[in-house]
């Protein structure tokens, strides 16, 4: 650490607490525990950073103490979510362009991969610098494997899963990726808003999810794909489909381990947004319905 951080941590009464606050100490950061002994009837929240309710606790302190960052861990620690010193969410992918500007700065060239619930700000500014992004599936052993395919230094995910192969091992580990950040912070006067300047402003929705029974839920997804492309619309098929629009798109795609739809959607405006999001939700709305429907 170049300089002292006062620095927010809510472990959410997981595994991570008592390991991240010795380590955070040890470098030398001012820290500020929250939920960070070990009790697992999670008393005060469900220890997953990307439920914003479960972000409630930790914004007010962030706030109330004037810190210069929140971090919390999930359950077992391999994702981070991050506050800034307003309280604002510091979503994956924007995480992602922080590392990937630092990386790059020492690393030319390098090879970054992000799931496909990313924003378009993300690809666009690493290859604006001389990087080179790809877009993947989500789960974080589908993207460790194509991390070794195609070398990459650095992948990430919108919930939190960070890899990082510069420096470390290629797995994600929530406790490492909040010292990269903190690493990051130290090294300027500059806040986490300031370390994004240049990113185009557009508008995002966070991971929305929406129940749909196993049985169908790949069917609906290829179903909505069809209809999209019957529509002349462009698709990018790397996991589920996202529909992209001149000014935003939306994705749909079905989730690898519970009886649910995620979706995401970016555009310019917010009338835009809500279009998009419009024309995606009732389309998928109508195809699960219709399935549903067959299935009874």
């Amino acid at each position: 650490m170049k300089r002292k951080l006062r620095v927010g941590v809510d472990a959410g009464n997981a595994t991570g607490g008592p390991i991240a606050v010795e380590i955070l100490e040890k470098l030398g950061c001012e820290v500020h525990p929250l939920y960070c002994d070990m009790d697992g009837t999670f008393p005060n929240h469900e220890p997953d950073p990307t439920v914003l309710e479960n972000l409630r606790d930790l914004r007010e302190l962030v706030i109330r103490e004037k810190l210069d960052v929140g971090i919390a861990y999930d359950g077992d620690c391999d994702r981070l979510g991050v506050l800034d010193h307003r309280g604002e969410v510091v979503y994956g992918d924007k995480l992602m362009i922080i590392f990937a500007r630092e990386i790059l700065s020492r690393r030319p060239g390098s090879v970054f991969i992000a799931e496909v619930k990313c924003s378009k700000t993300l690809y666009d500014d690493i290859e604006q610098r001389g990087g080179v992004a790809m877009m993947w599936k989500t789960g974080h052993s589908l993207i460790k494997a194509r991390m070794k395919e195609v070398d990459a230094v650095l992948a990430g995910e919108m919930s939190g899963h960070v890899f990082f192969k510069d420096r470390f091992f290629g797995f994600d580990d929530g406790i490492y990726s909040s010292c990269r950040l903190l690493e990051i912070l130290s090294a300027t006067e500059k806040k986490i808003p300031e370390l994004l300047e240049g990113i185009p402003l557009t508008l995002t929705t966070p991971e929305i999810r929406v129940d749909c029974p196993d049985e169908i839920k790949f069917d609906v997804v290829n179903e909505a794909k069809r209809e999209f492309e019957a529509q002349n619309l462009e698709i990018i098929e790397v996991d589920g489909v996202r529909i992209i629009f001149p000014d935003g798109w939306g994705l749909v795609r079905a989730s690898n381990t519970q009886p649910i739809l995620v979706l995401r959607y970016e555009a310019e405006t917010t009338e835009r947004l809500e279009q998009i999001r419009h024309l995606i939700e009732s389309t998928v709305e109508r195809i699960k319905g219709e399935y549903l429907k067959a299935s009874n």
